[in-house]
């Protein structure tokens, strides 16, 4: 792939949700967009990477109200978890917003005046679930029923999670709200449609101009045969979101405003650095934009969203490029095997390049999902970046540094050797483009096992004690070296954070294709990466384990069960076991009864440095007056995975003591203790 011409590119992932944390399924796509970001700067083009929250909707608003702070509080906390876990994972965005931005209000209003006075906007009634005490009509993943083909319980209202079957809420057997367990009502509203069959031509025409996959192709000539349907683009109140100009207590849809974040972020990139928003948006703009989704949002990047870029008099996309899911050891991830893992449990126990390695050696261009096999991950590593190519650097270093004062030969051994090795550079380039790393990282890897076969071949080891081959010592290790160096320039958008340790050691930028580094002076070597230890993998995976509490069983009405006051000790658990078990003082802020249960609080707590958690407390036979507990210290099991009741979301445990009649007393700290504070 020779290079003719500077590009001008801006890349985008899909927004991540500010509702959670980053798990590694997320990583896939943004690993996948930074290797092609560092890639395309590297080549020497002008090259953006912007990225953005995706705020809105109604389970921020409902996570918001369960830890007692406003939407905005929320945003603004998992924004900076999430940027730390990107950062950490080095990849590099140029902007990272939020789509709750005064630039993503303008743009969504724009495009929503726009399509409106084309004529493209519709109203009409439809009939919802509305939860009758929540006063409010209810998403469709916010009702829970029996499945109404093969009636599996506690089943989402839009599909069945054990059969796969899709279906209408209104279809659920026996539905409940989610939120507060009432079972939801039939009522009207008027909602605003995109009236999506206005651009079957021009998308049709876009889907064949060579910007999609031909996977994605084929999914979107099923749709167009179906029939594309109008799109619901409006919310009602309360919904957390920007309000619609002309429909009062009406709100933009998060899937209206989400994609318009890719604008707002790059126009506040644009409005800071003096960049023109305009050259890369406008109709007929000659920059090219690309967007990383995965295969699961192809409905709504690929007809939706150029429906909303028409009603703004914005460009197209150039592309857009799905990939598959991650599944671990061949399976979804799973909380139960503790192979959900999340990004910053990944981050406590591996190096953040190993995973960037494994998923480029699986990454191609289509849709297919790949697969993190914990055992060919661990041998990939250790195989590859340790023993292939950080072993060439390795091998060679000390003996420059050791026999000549870090001082490179004047010329290469095998200069012929060099060549071949800067002359798969084009290759490697035109693999990286087409986004098919796994047979960039093979072409590298079949150098780096040509460079060690050379080292092998010379044994530097064997020269070093043969007296007056001093010249040819020097050389060959000069001759490894720089051929380390070329596959450093090929792997730095995979390995960005070893790149870096590299300059340092061999005293030079790394390029793609570099000239070789003779009468030069290097550093002493450093160890660039660490061997995996299977340990560091087995801790990964228990700190993924949820520490679930046993249920109770239901008690028969008819047969009065006496609770004792010393129950027998259960079997015993190992110190590392309990060591798991993270107990901290925290401080009541609010309880409260907790309407249609039994037995339950619900309690605030304060567990320092001003962050709260939401707990569910089977107390209220020992505290009728829940407002006697406002202020009172507690212990928490801190580490408990958040689980989903019926009432709502509980992110923890208290520990409470029987007094043998059926109730259940707080256990507390000593005075003195504050909220935050280890239990040990």
């Amino acid at each position: 792939m020779q290079q003719t011409h500077k590009r001008t590119i801006l890349m985008t992932s899909a927004l991540p949700y500010a509702n959670g944390p980053i798990h590694l399924g997320h990583l896939v796509e943004y690993i996948q967009t930074d290797i092609w970001a560092r890639f395309q700067r590297l080549r020497g083009h002008e090259a953006y990477y912007v990225c953005a929250d995706d705020a809105h909707g109604t389970p921020i608003m409902l996570r918001a109200q369960l830890e007692g702070i406003s939407p905005d509080e929320l945003v603004a906390k998992m924004t900076l978890l999430h940027q730390a876990d990107f950062a950490d994972f080095a990849i590099h965005f140029d902007n990272y917003y939020s789509t709750h931005s005064p630039e993503n209000r303008h743009f969504a209003e724009h495009i929503y005046c726009g399509l409106r006075d084309k004529g493209h906007i519709e109203r009409r009634l439809i009939r919802q679930a509305f939860d009758p005490i929540k006063q409010m009509f209810l998403p469709d993943r916010f009702i829970r029923g029996e499945c109404p083909k093969c009636g599996a319980k506690d089943q989402y209202g839009d599909n069945c999670e054990v059969c796969g079957a899709t279906y209408l809420p209104t279809e659920l057997k026996n539905p409940v709200s989610a939120i507060s367990g009432a079972t939801p009502i039939d009522k009207e509203s008027e909602h605003l449609f995109v009236k999506l069959g206005d651009f079957e031509e021009m998308l049709k025409q876009w889907m064949n101009n060579g910007s999609l996959q031909p996977a994605v192709i084929h999914k979107l000539s099923e749709w167009f045969e179906a029939g594309l349907q109008s799109w619901d683009i409006s919310r009602d109140a309360p919904y957390f979101g920007f309000e619609i100009p002309d429909a009062p207590n009406k709100y933009f849809y998060v899937w209206l405003d989400a994609p318009i974040g890719y604008l707002a972020s790059f126009k506040n990139l644009c409005d800071r650095n003096g960049l023109d928003f305009d050259h890369f948006w406008k109709p007929d703009s000659t920059a090219e934009v690309y967007h990383f989704i995965g295969k699961d949002i192809i409905y709504f990047h690929a007809l939706f969203w150029p429906a909303l870029l028409f009603g703004g008099d914005f460009r197209k996309p150039t592309a857009i490029f799905a990939h598959g899911f991650l599944t671990v050891d061949g399976q979804k991830m799973s909380k139960s095997r503790g192979t959900f893992i999340t990004a910053r449990s990944y981050l406590n126990h591996l190096n953040p390049e190993y995973l960037r390695y494994y998923f480029a050696a699986k990454l191609a261009s289509g849709i297919d999902d790949i697969d993190l096999n914990l055992e060919d991950f661990s041998n990939r590593v250790n195989a590859d970046l340790v023993g292939k190519v950080v072993n060439i650097a390795s091998r060679c270093a000390g003996f420059i540094t050791k026999n000549f004062a870090g001082q490179l030969a004047s010329e290469l051994h095998k200069p012929d050797l060099f060549e071949q090795f800067i002359s798969k550079g084009e290759e490697i380039a035109q693999d990286y483009e087409n986004r098919d790393y796994s047979k960039a990282v093979r072409e590298i890897m079949a150098l780096a096992d040509k460079a060690n076969q050379y080292i092998d071949e010379f044994k530097p080891w064997v020269i070093a004690k043969q007296a007056g081959q001093e010249h040819l010592l020097q050389s060959v290790c000069t001759q490894g070296l720089n051929l380390f160096n070329v596959m450093m320039g090929y792997l730095q958008p995979i390995l960005p954070v070893m790149a870096q340790k590299v300059e340092l050691f061999l005293n030079s930028p790394i390029t793609w294709q570099p000239q070789p580094l003779l009468s030069h002076q290097i550093a002493t070597f450093q160890p660039l990466m660490m061997r995996l230890d299977s340990k560091q993998l087995d801790a990964m995976l228990n700190e993924n384990k949820p520490l679930t509490p046993v249920e109770e069983k239901p008690k028969k009405a008819a047969k009065k069960v006496e609770v004792p006051a010393f129950e027998p000790i259960k079997e015993n658990i190992d110190v590392d076991l309990f060591g798991k078990i993270d107990l901290r003082v925290a401080r009541i802020v609010e309880a409260n009864l907790v309407e249609g249960a039994d037995k339950l609080l619900q309690l605030t707590l304060d567990v320092g440095e001003g962050k709260t958690r939401n707990v569910f407390a089977g107390i209220k036979s020992a505290y009728s007056d829940p407002s006697v507990l406002k202020d009172r210290h507690v212990v928490m099991v801190a580490n408990l995975a958040p689980r989903q009741m019926k009432f709502g979301l509980s992110e923890g445990m208290v520990l409470a003591a029987g007094d043998g009649k059926g109730g259940l007393f707080l256990v507390s700290p000593d005075s003195g203790a504050q909220a935050g504070n280890r239990v040990k």
